[in-house]
């Protein structure tokens, strides 16, 4: 079981390790880069490194690494390749794309049989793969170069952005990413090709004759059931979609308790059947439903899901939880969340109760098991 948690915030990476009999307590252990914007945080589980991406507003964006020696470095940042003089590239409003990274969305690890392979997701919507562990990045041309980018617009960010990448653990070749606004996109050949596979989805926020396309759906946040990698889950803009194929078609979840909005999810890694959300109210209100911290679960694959708050925060609570922001442990047993006021709660028990881990964080960006 999972014995370490990685929480990125807005000031430092957290590192939330057990402690006591049978580790039923858990507590802050170490703080990384304290007072600076982690974005994201990942462990890659087949050497040990940690990756840390950080974002030093004016003076941009770095990568950090630390080997099992637990000393970090800073190692190579995906940088895009200098834009033709003769090139022009707009979002779907006709807004300049600049080609600089603005933000680390997304990191992921290849397959087991892939050592040193990374992906990467970033604003304005390019994809980067390493080979080497992050010592050097190359920015995925052949779907930077798709000409269907152009569809591509910002959603809560002002610009497109990759913000979940899913490697199917049958074939590290066939990789998804989730794409706000632009969809899902799915890679068979390592990266070679790509084809939009957001069919089904359906944007409520676009024009009728739109809103089936595509191209320029926004699904918040993506995962993939590692036991049963043809079940994927979407928390949408305007609420929850489901796959029973792969990913190349959706099914939209019209019921889910409290709210179908939100940003967060996560899927048992054993069962596709079961996945946690935390809903809020809506995109106008992004705050929660009744000030009440709740996490809704299905056990069914959707077709009911539990409202669960014990232990959780039930009145006056404004705590909405950014799209990285929830994680389950490699049993499916341990969740742990935080919020954008930076609080953090662990549940040992598949979400039935919670503990609080710390009130007094800075904002949430990422909660990761290690």
């Amino acid at each position: 079981m999972s014995d370490r948690i990685l929480v990125a915030t807005r000031k430092g990476l957290f590192s939330i390790e057990p402690y006591g009999t049978g580790g039923a307590r858990w507590a802050i252990s170490k703080v990384d880069f304290l007072a600076d914007n982690v974005s994201i945080a990942m462990a890659d589980t087949r050497d040990g490194c940690i990756y840390a991406a950080l974002d030093h507003g004016h003076f941009g964006v770095k990568m950090h690494r630390c080997k099992a020696d637990g000393a970090w470095e800073e190692c190579a940042t995906p940088t895009y390749p200098e834009r033709p003089e003769s090139a022009t590239d707009t979002d779907a409003w006709g807004k300049p794309i600049p080609w600089t990274t603005v933000k680390i969305w997304a990191l992921e690890t290849g397959g087991p049989d892939q050592p040193g392979v990374l992906w990467c997701g970033t604003l304005p919507g390019g994809l980067f793969r390493s080979d080497d562990g992050g010592t050097s990045w190359e920015l995925v041309r052949s779907l930077w170069d798709r000409p269907k980018r152009k569809k591509w617009f910002g959603g809560g960010a002002d610009l497109p952005g990759i913000h979940s990448i899913c490697v199917d653990p049958r074939d590290a070749r066939r990789v998804q990413v989730g794409i706000s606004c632009g969809g899902v996109w799915e890679t068979a050949d390592g990266g070679e090709t790509w084809d939009s596979v957001g069919r089904g989805m359906r944007a409520a926020y676009m024009p009728p004759e739109q809103q089936d396309d595509p191209d320029i759906q926004d699904p918040h946040c993506l995962v993939q059931c590692r036991s049963g990698p043809d079940r994927l889950w979407v928390q949408y803009h305007n609420g929850i979609f489901r796959s029973n194929g792969g990913g190349r078609i959706w099914e939209e979840i019209k019921e889910a308790g409290p709210s179908t909005f939100g940003f967060a999810v996560a899927v048992h890694p054993e069962d596709p059947d079961t996945a946690w959300f935390v809903p809020a109210v809506n995109d106008e209100k992004r705050i929660l439903l009744d000030g009440k911290v709740v996490v809704t679960r299905t056990r069914n694959g959707g077709q009911s899901f539990e409202t669960l708050g014990n232990g959780l925060p039930q009145e006056h609570a404004y705590d909405p939880v950014y799209r990285h922001g929830i994680d389950v442990d490699n049993k499916g047993e341990r969740l742990a969340f935080g919020s954008t006021t930076g609080g953090l709660w662990i549940s040992e028990d598949e979400g039935d109760s919670w503990q609080c881990v710390s009130r007094n964080l800075p904002p949430v960006y990422r909660v990761r098991f290690a």
